[in-house]
């Protein structure tokens, strides 16, 4: 229990959502630890970033976050400022040595003591050079029983069902950052989402850097990826059984560990969205072999058509880089082609960042900034068009919506084919309920999003 002279925090999360939850662990612990969480910046005795650093546009974020809340020194009462997350995890001592504003730089392991780095930075009475709380390669994975504020709406929230990535993708500094892969045991998991349903979540969304890779470092004789029994389908499958109306989301799926248990899985469990997220990052033979993706052209095409044939009415959300170094105009040419001709619901797009400590980063054959903005802008006015047309064959359906807010005299909510933050919304007409789902004939559709009315005791065609 805090007290009036208690310590107040204030808190920066910056990231993905999977950074998301260690920021509600960090305020977990803090509260646990009986200080306040403040939104009031000015009246923060410190101030904590919980930073990305996955590529160079986030570390500049990052940064700038940092620089901005040590005005507050100045502006207001803070008297120390932490730094924490991917970024400093992955550059822990140039940090120290470039940023002198920060009082502290904290590690991922360190994520549950972090009340305890907050005393003994304050315990020093007045900004010091930086200081380490670093404890080597990340090991630390958060289970049931770690206290947790949860910053997403009650009616929604994201549960790390694993840590880490065995993956070897030339372009990406994840492993490095998180280290490997490290999955929580299925029963903490299961009770980690019954607290969750029981307390009025309605939306649950199952997160990991491979969520398809969930358990097969619990057990070593596990058969291969395409193959055999998965521990994730028996989760799915005792999520299934939980008594409550809710949803679950698959995110962060990657394509090599699919296989048809999993289809048969979702097809046979009514409370799985239909909606799927597995980034494919390219679809050349060439792009992906350079990318080390573990995949093939022929491969990816296959699995997506299983998956359509397999889950009827399912949302396949994927993201592509271009850009990779030595991507051809042919090349790029062929990417164009297949997202033309597999219509995903819902795709990203990013332009390739050459990030140091990884095998892409010190390839020949860099692609100019200037060609890489030109490919982005070409492909994405090219998904604008396929999402018109895939948006445009939801009118006249009736769909189930989570209703999230109120909004010009209506309501906006997401559909099945909606993950939170990354994805569109419906704005809805009629009767709801915020944090419950509504039933919505949808009347229009947008590029991203779809319009409707609320209606009551029709039949639910997606969902």
């Amino acid at each position: 229990m805090s007290s009036p002279s208690a310590i107040k925090v204030g808190f920066v999360s910056l990231g993905c959502a999977k950074n998301l939850v260690d920021s509600e662990v960090m305020l977990g612990s803090l509260l646990r630890d009986g200080m306040l969480v403040t939104e009031n910046a000015q009246e923060a005795d410190v101030v904590i970033v919980n930073t990305c650093g996955f590529i160079e546009a986030s570390k500049k974020e990052s940064i700038d976050a940092i620089l901005k809340a040590n005005e507050l020194r100045e502006t207001g009462n803070c008297k120390a400022l932490i730094m924490a997350g991917c970024l400093t995890q992955r550059y822990p001592k140039d940090l120290q040595k470039e940023l002198p504003e920060v009082d502290a730089i904290v590690g991922l392991n360190e994520v549950p003591r972090i009340g305890q780095i907050v005393r003994e930075i304050l315990a020093k009475n007045g900004h010091t050079a930086p200081q380490l709380f670093w404890s080597g390669p990340a090991n630390y994975v958060p289970d049931y029983a770690a206290p947790r504020f949860r910053l997403t709406p009650k009616h929604h929230a994201y549960v790390k069902v694993a840590e880490g990535c065995n993956h070897p993708c030339t372009f990406c500094s994840i492993p490095r950052i998180r280290g490997k892969h490290r999955s929580r045991a299925l029963n903490d998991v299961l009770a980690e989402i019954r607290g969750l349903v029981s307390n009025g979540a309605r939306e649950i969304n199952l997160i990991s850097q491979d969520t398809t890779f969930y358990g097969k470092d619990l057990d070593p004789q596990a058969p291969g990826p395409r193959d055999g029994k998965s521990l994730l389908c028996e989760l799915l499958r005792e999520i299934q059984q939980i008594d409550g109306d809710f949803w679950v989301r698959l995110l962060y799926t990657h394509p090599y560990h699919w296989n048809d248990e999993l289809i048969e899985t979702i097809a046979a469990c009514d409370k799985v969205c239909r909606y799927v997220d597995m980034p494919l990052q390219h679809i050349n033979d060439e792009m992906l072999k350079q990318m080390r993706r573990e995949t093939s052209g022929q491969y990816i095409r296959d699995l997506v058509a299983r998956i359509r044939r397999g889950i009827p009415g399912i949302a396949l959300r994927t993201t592509f880089i271009v850009g990779f170094p030595g991507e051809t105009e042919k090349q790029f040419e062929e990417l164009l082609q297949f997202i033309a001709e597999a219509k995903f619901e819902r795709l990203g797009m990013f332009q390739y960042s050459q990030e140091d400590h990884t095998p892409a980063g010190a390839m020949g054959a860099q692609v100019s900034a200037k060609e890489k903005k030109k490919r982005y802008q070409r492909a994405m006015a090219l998904q604008q068009r396929v999402s018109r047309e895939v948006q445009g064959a939801f009118v006249g359906q009736t769909i189930r919506v989570l209703v999230e807010e109120e909004s010009n005299g209506g309501w906006v909510g997401r559909s099945h084919a909606d993950a939170p933050e990354i994805d569109g919304s419906v704005q809805v007409a009629g009767m709801a309920q915020i944090g419950e789902f509504a039933r919505v004939r949808i009347t229009g559709a947008s590029e991203y999003d779809l319009t409707g009315e609320t209606l009551r005791g029709a039949s639910v065609a997606v969902g």
